[in-house]
């Protein structure tokens, strides 16, 4: 996915950095990287939920098989 990284030398590493700070600017930074934080831990909040729930109606359905 992200193999276009690999490829890239120290120059154009600086480059992209450089642009990025110009972009957003030194004080937005920090914010961005902390809502990408925030929204990863969510995202991952979310698949263990998910597959707690798939867990538990997947236990459910056994026991509703067996019982009958």
């Amino acid at each position: 996915m992200f193999a276009f990284i690999q490829n890239m030398g120290p120059v154009q590493i600086v480059i992209c950095i450089a642009l990025i700070l110009f972009l957003f600017g030194g004080k937005k930074i920090p914010e961005l990287a902390r809502s990408l934080g925030k929204a990863k831990n969510e995202f991952k909040k979310g698949l263990a939920e998910g597959a707690k729930e798939s867990e538990e109606e997947s236990s459910s359905e056994e026991q509703k098989k067996i019982s009958e």
